[in-house]
């Protein structure tokens, strides 16, 4: 993997940090700024509120300029509101700057996810993402602990300054690794099983459509390279040659209609919504159903942060060449494993295991998804890391929102347990139903199956 992804990843851990730390830092922050608890706690949802609409917004304005130029001026707006943040003492515009924060972050990660795959050889979109979202995994493992001891020693506006910081090796990276033009260099070719766009320049159109220096399937044009790319000198993961990454907007949007598409965001919604459901009231249920005391909290949320990061680590090797059995089988434990949580929560070593093995089996199958919806919409690379990341947002906002009504239904704290059950058997009931049909709208995108073709490689909703 390039060095300049694992920088874009530092960025993408001081934006998990940003999103997460508020949770130890909200009674200070109230006492500070003289609001209310629940008032300060409204921090976190204009954060999220943000991220949901900014990540298609963004990336839309985002796709007239550069990679560089995109990421560059994200990152530079995200580090300079958390500055306005850390010196102000006005609450609205602390509340100000975290809907301001989330609408760069949004556009940040949605060009970040489409940069990330452009870096790489076709078959490795899956590796890129992991190592990319493996910021956010760490960020749940020592970003937010570390922003709650900093807020303890120094106060919340350290926490602040401390995102700021991080954010200059980042964007000093982004100077020095990320070309200046339009796009980045040109991939491998696609590899055996791979989807591309149907249509192709050059008059050229299906799978396998070819013109002069065309490689791989589903690749058409003269000096075409990349996932599905299409057009004269075209780069990249379904880069058209026009536009900073693909056709423009019309072009990005036309690509979104794939049904495929449409059920992977689908389901990493849902299967994000349990995930958050339940790691959003994990420490009342370590502390009022375990039994451990509150010292325990940190050690059971680190447990869950440490299992994300070798969740991302490990599906990012495995989805690329076997995407329908990490879905299949990952879906499947990822079920079983809150139904014995629900079942077993009172269990302390029970509980200590399954938050590992959750934290593991949730962003393994999230990742994976995310780098499904890169594949199936090749031809629009940054809406496509857009509406994911939308996705993904909508679900940490609703998860959460459907585990408090649990509660507050008297169902106690294993409660959200049962939402985050419910949440995914719907994911795994929708995946076997949408299966044929996307099968069948791929039909005209899937190159032929090769003698000896491991099915499983091929693409998966």
């Amino acid at each position: 993997m390039p060095f300049a992804l694992y920088l874009l990843a530092l960025a993408v851990f001081a934006q998990g940090t940003s999103e997460f730390m508020l949770s130890g830092l909200v009674p200070d922050i109230a006492h500070d700024l003289r609001v209310s608890v629940p008032a300060a706690g409204a921090l976190t949802s204009a954060y999220a509120a943000g991220m949901v609409v900014g990540a298609p917004l963004m990336a839309v304005m985002a796709l007239r300029w550069s990679r560089r130029r995109a990421l560059l001026t994200f990152l530079s707006a995200f580090l300079l509101v958390h500055v306005v943040g850390a010196v102000t003492t006005s609450f609205g515009v602390l509340l100000a700057t975290r809907a301001a924060g989330a609408l760069a972050g949004a556009g940040f990660l949605a060009v970040a996810v489409a940069t990330a795959a452009g870096m790489v050889a076709p078959d490795a979109k899956g590796r890129a993402t992991s190592v990319l979202l493996g910021g956010v995994t760490v960020a749940c493992v020592a970003g937010v602990p570390a922003g709650a001891l900093l807020g303890q020693v120094w106060g919340w506006r350290s926490a602040f300054w401390a995102v700021a910081l991080i954010c200059v090796p980042a964007l000093v990276a982004i100077v020095r690794s990320i070309p200046p033009d339009r796009s980045l260099p040109p991939s491998r070719s696609v590899p055996p099983g791979h989807i591309g766009p149907t249509g192709g320049a050059d008059g050229a159109s299906g799978p396998d459509a070819s013109g002069p220096g065309a490689s791989g399937p589903g690749v058409s044009g003269p000096g075409a390279a990349g996932s599905g790319a299409s057009g004269s000198g075209a780069s990249g993961g379904g880069a058209s040659g026009r536009g900073a990454f693909g056709g423009g907007v019309r072009g990005e949007a036309r690509a979104l209609r794939d049904r495929r598409l449409l059920a992977v965001l689908l389901l990493g919604a849902l299967v994000n919504g349990a995930t958050f459901c339940a790691f959003t009231y994990l420490a009342p249920l370590v502390t009022a159903v375990t039994g451990l005391g509150a010292h325990a909290v940190p050690v059971v949320l680190a447990l869950f942060g440490a299992g994300s990061f070798a969740g991302v680590t490990v599906a990012g090797r495995l989805s690329d060449r076997w995407p329908g059995r990490v879905l299949a089988i990952g879906g499947v434990a990822l079920l079983l494993g809150w139904v014995t949580l629900a079942f077993a929560a009172g269990n302390p070593v029970v509980t200590c295991v399954l938050a590992f093995v959750q934290g593991a089996l949730s962003f393994g199958v999230g990742s994976t998804l995310i780098a499904q919806a890169l594949y199936a919409a090749a031809g629009a690379p940054t809406l496509a890391g857009a509406f994911a990341t939308a996705a993904l947002n909508v679900g940490a906002t609703v998860g959460p929102w459907a585990g408090g009504a649990a509660i507050g239904a008297g169902l106690g704290f294993r409660g959200p347990l049962w939402v985050s059950v419910a949440l995914v058997a719907v994911a795994l009931v929708l995946a076997l139903i949408s299966r044929p049909s996307s099968r069948a709208a791929a039909s005209g995108a899937l190159p032929p199956r090769r003698t000896g073709e491991d099915p499983a490689r091929r693409p998966h909703v």
